[in-house]
């Protein structure tokens, strides 16, 4: 596991974008898996700062959908990706996977979900942010390790965190469509983003404390290829031992 310490978050998102950029560059027609929410924001405003890398043959595959929310609605995660970053890259719309929140047959639009990840390769790198709870996507505590995409019921503290994003708490959805964790756990790369002091103490039980599904997010020690960026404020509690601060990485 590699950990990145930035000053603040928009060397957080300069950071997380080079690597990104630079996974691109490398392979044109990379697998990208999306997170969405508040946390990949500094990431995707930057990235649209690397105009000198093609993203048009990326292929995209969203984390997590809210369930019953159509794909047109400002508060869908298909909305997010789209606005934020499908029209800024310039990524083909017919390359971007987001599960429908909307499907009549929910278990088959998971299943469905899985197998276009199977037929596409798998996800080379998959930004990932981190849920105070230590969720990782909509994969709440006490999911299954070898959990795949399917329909979750969202804990109280995670449909909290997201009432910013809507005009009431009463509007934000009770349902989600998410990866597993097993699904997750399958992309060659694993990018999580933390910023802020109220991340500090979950991130350092993600890094250090034990494996275990009352915490998802500790499952990334069991990753082979992690890359961890944070800003000071969210590494505040973690063992001054185990971390140091580097510079942007070169993508």
């Amino acid at each position: 596991m590699k950990l990145i310490i930035t000053d603040n978050q928009t060397q957080l998102g300069e950071t997380a974008a080079a690597i990104i950029a630079g996974q691109v560059r490398r392979e044109p027609g990379t697998v990208l898996g999306l997170a969405t929410g508040g946390s990949p924001l500094p990431v995707y405003e930057q990235l649209t700062r690397h105009r000198d890398t093609a993203f048009s043959q990326v292929t995209c595959f969203a984390l997590d959908e809210y369930e019953g929310l159509p794909a047109e609605h400002p508060q869908s995660y298909r909305h997010f990706i789209s606005e934020r970053i499908i029209r800024p890259l310039g990524i083909d719309h017919s390359k971007v996977n987001v599960p429908r929140g909307d499907a009549a047959d929910l278990d088959a639009e998971c299943a469905a979900f899985e197998d276009k990840i199977t037929a596409a390769g798998g996800v080379d790198l998959q930004i990932l942010g981190l849920g105070r709870n230590g969720h990782l996507a909509f994969n709440e505590p006490g999911s299954s390790f070898a959990s795949r995409t399917r329909p979750v019921r969202l804990s109280q503290d995670t449909r909290n965190a997201n009432a910013r994003f809507f005009d009431s708490l009463d509007q934000v959805p009770t349902h989600a469509l998410t990866q597993g964790l097993a699904t997750i756990l399958e992309a060659r790369h694993l990018m999580l983003i933390a910023s802020g002091a109220g991340k500090a103490a979950a991130l350092a039980q993600a890094l250090e404390g034990p494996v275990t599904e009352a915490f998802p997010a500790s499952l990334i020690q069991q990753h082979p290829n992690v890359t961890v960026i944070a800003d000071r404020q969210a590494t505040t509690q973690l063992d001054p031992r185990s971390t140091r601060s580097t510079g942007a990485l070169e993508p």
